[in-house]
């Protein structure tokens, strides 16, 4: 499996996820998909600050953030064919995934934790859900990150995906505004999601 960082545009990530559409509804992936759309531009973004040595902790819905991290788009087209499009794992090129909604964010912390003790200089950067991030796991993560010593955790940035939606619920209607968090580890960036929860939007029969 190759690696190394490439400049993805926004056309070239959405032909990616187009192909695995396409690939669904011929009956090639027996298994959900979960795919991206419609946050491209913003991902390249927050990925020109993530170096090839930081660790990158995505969820489900990972496919763009394994292309931008600099793994293989065969590899990756690969791993979705063979069912694991929920769960792109490559600890070689520093990217792990977890399908259980919150359960990255404690794995984020100790991570973080481990590399800050054994004086290791990478980054560990944490993807969720809007409707993920007003989870109490999530909160103890991040608080507990934030008590570290006197900084925290610099080496770990959260970053929240809001769509509005937990798969079709919409996060607004359940919590009625955002929590604020009172440290700088976490950024969002909001979005319309282009396709939907999982699949493509059409039912397929086997």
């Amino acid at each position: 499996m190759s690696c190394g960082k490439r400049d993805w545009t926004p056309e070239e990530l959405a032909a990616f996820e187009r192909r695995i559409a396409d690939r669904f509804l011929a009956k090639e992936i027996r298994c959900p998909i979960h795919l991206s759309g419609g946050n491209e531009a913003q991902l390249i973004s927050i990925f020109k600050g993530i170096q090839p040595e930081d660790w990158v902790l995505s969820t489900h819905r990972s496919h763009y953030h394994a292309l931008l991290h600099g793994i293989s788009p065969d590899w990756v087209e690969a791993e979705i064919l063979e069912g694991r499009s929920m769960h792109l794992n490559s600890p070689e090129h520093r990217f792990l995934t977890s399908a259980i909604v919150g359960g990255i964010a404690p794995i984020a912390v100790g991570m973080a934790m481990g590399l800050k003790r054994n004086s290791d200089k990478a980054g560990v950067w944490c993807f969720l859900g809007d409707m993920a991030a007003e989870m109490g796991i999530v909160h103890e993560a991040i608080k507990y990150a934030a008590g570290r010593d006197t900084r925290g955790l610099e080496n770990l940035r959260f970053v929240i995906e809001d769509n509005g939606l937990s798969t079709n619920t919409p996060t607004q209607l359940v919590w009625k505004g955002q929590y604020q968090f009172h440290d700088t580890s976490q950024e969002r960036y909001e979005y319309e999601r282009l396709y939907p929860h999982t699949g493509v939007g059409t039912w397929v029969e086997f």
